[in-house]
């Protein structure tokens, strides 16, 4: 799973290995098409952490490429990564609820 800023606020799964490629891939599917559906244009500023899949070479050329600003971040500060905490908070509440397959998985979060 992965926390994403769609309109409709729902995280989205992806069913493969995370490599730098599939970065690449949910940056186009998703981010700018995110910025114009929330109307914030080009005044947002990315932020993501320096998991080497984001901090790739493939990565960064696409988000240069697309001029997108991203938010320098330190690393090794998971702490300083809200989203982090939250994602403590959907496991608990998940796992309280027993999900016996992958769409059942998939429902709990997006009610969670």
């Amino acid at each position: 799973w992965r926390e994403e800023n769609l309109p409709e606020g729902q995280p989205s799964l992806q069913q493969s290995t995370n490599q730098a490629c599939m970065v690449e891939d949910i940056l186009d599917e998703n981010l700018l098409q995110s910025a114009l559906d929330l109307r914030l244009r080009r005044r947002f500023i990315f932020q993501q952490d320096n998991d080497p899949k984001h901090t790739a070479k493939i990565s960064k050329e696409w988000l240069q490429d697309n001029s997108v600003n991203v938010l320098e971040w330190p690393s090794q500060s998971p702490d300083l990564n809200p989203i982090e905490h939250l994602w403590r908070d959907l496991k608990m509440a998940v796992h309280r609820l027993f999900p016996s397959n992958l769409m059942e998985l998939e429902r709990c979060c997006k009610e969670e």
